[in-house]
């Protein structure tokens, strides 16, 4: 069951442990532990931070390890890397669900379990550490995260997800890359299904894609339009000499 880290000190401690990095102000911990469910102090803000810190960490990480590939070999691993089951896997790795602070309700919906929910508690732990210690803090944690498994990346060995191979197909035909719009959301907080649509506008072409998260969505949409466009006889179809 999550916990209030406040009352369970030994948790908290050994998580940072598992981070190898201690925070000098505690409240920025708590409230990267904080689910929206729990009260206003939740951690949604320092997602949004961690996220952009995580991207510019894994981006310079791979810019040492990966010095003979290209801008969009880079941008494909990095999107394999901070996806959302990689952070998943991390959250797990860190045992975040025993420390995540929640509603009851959103407790027995299993959200402590949630890939979504456990993935954004990564990223928000990351800008708590960010505006705790600074940059080379946060980069730190990042390396000691991933810094194994991007020490034994190779640019061949990982797949194109189906946003970036999306955009890539556009950008071959000089078309604008697509706009990723949240249309509807369904069901509890706690289970939600979101349901979102790609727009190529200048093709004049929009698809759709559900998930459990908005990435999941937003990769389920992509992965659709892709197939359209590969399969008509539109103008951003074959690629033009």
């Amino acid at each position: 069951m999550a916990v209030d880290p406040r009352s369970a000190p030994p948790l908290w401690q050994a998580l940072q442990q598992r981070l190898g990095y201690t925070y000098a102000r505690p409240e920025l911990l708590r409230r990267a532990l904080t689910h929206r469910s729990w009260g206003a102090e939740h951690n949604e803000r320092l997602e949004f931070l961690g996220d952009a810190v995580l991207s510019l960490a894994v981006s310079r990480l791979l810019y040492e390890r990966l010095a003979d590939s290209d801008e969009g070999e880079l941008t494909r691993v990095r999107a394999h890397l901070v996806r959302e089951d990689s952070l998943h896997r991390l959250a797990l790795a860190l045992e975040l669900p025993e420390v995540l602070r929640m509603s009851e309700g959103e407790l027995r919906g299993g959200g402590s379990q949630r890939p979504s929910i456990l993935a954004d508690a990564v990223e928000a732990l990351i800008g708590a550490v960010f505006l705790d210690g600074g940059y080379d803090a946060a980069h730190g944690v990042v390396q000691r995260l991933l810094g194994d498994v991007i020490q034994a990346s190779e640019a061949d060995n990982w797949g194109k997800d189906a946003k970036t191979e999306l955009q890539e197909w556009l950008q071959a035909r000089r078309v604008p890359v697509p706009a990723y719009t949240i249309v509807a959301t369904r069901g509890q907080a706690h289970a939600q299904t979101f349901e979102v649509e790609c727009a190529v506008a200048t093709l004049g072409l929009t698809e759709r894609g559900q998930g459990r998260s908005r990435r999941s969505a937003e990769q389920e949409a992509a992965r659709r339009m892709l197939d359209a466009l590969k399969a008509s006889d539109h103008p951003g179809g074959p690629l033009r000499s």
